[in-house]
């Protein structure tokens, strides 16, 4: 009786299982017209703009919301400086020679790309571990950053200690730079902080001034997260050694000398031109302006003034050897004394007003 018992168990079983099984069959062989719509709901343009953060606000609103708000976070509008340029390419060339001198052997430096970054975002980018250098622009009073890669730290270290050419430089992760690691690297860094400012001087003379060496990125803060910097990263090659090099100068640094910045090439004089400006002056010397002498200036109401009528005299307390003021316009020019010469009233001319005193 227990065998026959087990066997309609599982008959039932097996028949609860072929119902199962052709009523999920039977749902995927519906058709899709079979479903009805009000399970799906579909969202109107409206509701799709504002998902995506494309509202018909015309740009009033400041404020971005949906997709948008989070694609613009991690996006700002920098300003290009096409002179940063040509600074980054003199200093390379002027690396080239300082380095090959610095170390004795063949050094190749090249730029790798020149890009603008958030300082928070370099910051979080910087591989570890490095040597971070803060340097200071002495006229222009701030500060940038100076970064070596544990390779090319490793790549000095064993060029100027001596190492055989054509064997890899040896790293050694997870312990702390020596004194002596650190002494090289900021030989390093007063050589290429010496190029750097001679990069700057066709445009404007400044002093990269050395002044702490760091290996953590959150003692080497010079900025706001936020803020906006130029990134230059530099590859220096020494036949099988090398590393990179990056500078960053944060765009508040640059603001000195922004407009110069700015300039397309070096020497380019924005709305300038020296015919037109020798034009102009030559003009304006053969311009003429009317000149006026005040004999004297009295004060009147207005109803002295309406009373006034013709043969009508006012009362000036101008004397013959009184002062007589000469202006162009409303600007006092001149003060002088009255008389006469050839028939003609004349003012001879005593001394020149000082406009920057308070004049007459």
């Amino acid at each position: 009786m227990a065998e026959d018992q087990d066997q309609v168990d599982q008959d039932k079983l097996a028949a609860e299982w072929e119902a199962s099984a052709g009523g999920e069959a039977e749902v995927e062989a519906a058709p899709a017209d079979d479903v009805p719509l009000g399970s799906a709901r579909v969202l109107n343009q409206n509701e799709i703009d504002s998902l995506l953060g494309f509202g018909d606000s015309d740009g009033k609103d400041a404020t971005n919301s949906g997709i948008r708000a989070i694609i613009d976070s991690a996006l700002v509008s920098y300003e290009r400086l096409p002179m940063l340029e040509v600074v980054f390419d003199r200093l390379v060339r002027m690396m080239s020679t300082s380095l090959r001198n610095f170390t004795s052997d063949n050094v190749e430096v090249s730029i790798d790309n020149i890009t603008s970054i958030r300082f928070g975002d370099y910051l979080n980018s910087i591989p570890l571990p490095a040597m971070l250098t803060v340097f200071k622009a002495e006229q222009w009073d701030n500060y940038g950053l100076l970064t070596i890669d544990s390779a090319l730290i490793y790549s000095i270290v064993d060029v100027l200690l001596g190492g055989r050419r054509g064997t890899a430089a040896m790293r050694i992760e997870g312990r702390p730079y020596t004194t002596i690691e650190r002494n090289l690297v900021e030989r390093l860094v007063s050589v290429v902080l010496s190029d750097l400012s001679g990069a700057f001087d066709p445009l404007s003379p400044v002093t990269f001034r050395f002044d702490r060496l760091e290996t953590n990125p959150r003692f080497a803060t010079i900025g706001r997260p936020a803020n906006a910097a130029v990134l230059a990263r530099l590859r220096v090659d020494m036949e099988d050694r090398g590393g990179r090099l990056e500078v960053l100068l944060p765009y508040a640094t640059l603001e000195p000398v922004r407009e110069i910045l700015l300039q397309g090439f070096l020497g380019e004089k924005f709305g300038r031109d020296s015919i037109w400006e020798a034009h102009l002056a030559g003009e304006l010397w053969n311009t003429k302006v009317p000149i006026q002498a005040v004999l004297d200036t009295v004060e009147m109401s207005l109803r002295d003034v309406l009373k006034l009528g013709i043969g009508s005299r006012i009362a000036l307390n101008a004397s013959l050897d009184a002062d007589i003021q000469l202006i162009c316009g409303d600007l006092p020019m001149f003060v002088g004394k009255m008389g006469r010469k050839a028939g003609n009233i004349a003012v001879q001319i005593d001394e020149k007003i000082d406009r920057d005193r308070g004049g007459f």
